[in-house]
């Protein structure tokens, strides 16, 4: 998660929301990304789903049965989709997101949908902060 983080806050120091990714597979790093919504002006450039696209890639088959998905907070409904046509075998996330979140805050897409492992609260603590502070900032701007 830590590495997720990084990518969070290379996203925070560009103007992006905090959040990164990374997907494995077994023990070894497939891919990883961070928000680039603004920078691509691009509404679906969620840090999981540019994770998801590049791992897709590299591996030549959308499908990620054996992936391992770590992302710093909640998937969104758009992510939690992406993840569930990805066939994700475990997600990790970070912070809830209390007004968004689809693997079980607000919906539960994620584990209706599928027998994904679901493993939220990882680090929760700095992933939330990382956030609080970023709209913090742009508040008060």
């Amino acid at each position: 998660m830590q590495d997720a983080v990084a990518l969070a806050k290379k996203a925070a120091s560009q103007g992006e929301v905090p959040v990164g990714a990374i997907v494995l597979k077994g023990t070894k790093v497939i891919a990883s990304s961070f928000n680039k919504t603004r920078q691509l002006n691009d509404p679906t450039a969620h840090a999981e789903i540019l994770a998801l696209r590049a791992a897709a890639k590299k591996l030549g088959n959308y499908r990620l049965p054996d992936g391992l998905l770590y992302t710093t907070l909640e998937p969104c409904p758009m992510c939690a989709g992406a993840i569930l046509e990805a066939r994700i075998k475990t997600l990790i996330f970070g912070a809830y997101d209390i007004k968004n979140g689809a693997a079980g805050s607000v919906y539960n897409l994620v584990s209706k949908n599928t027998k994904i492992e679901i493993i939220g609260g990882v680090e929760e603590a700095e992933c939330s902060l990382l956030l609080k502070d970023f709209f913090n900032q742009k508040r008060n701007k």
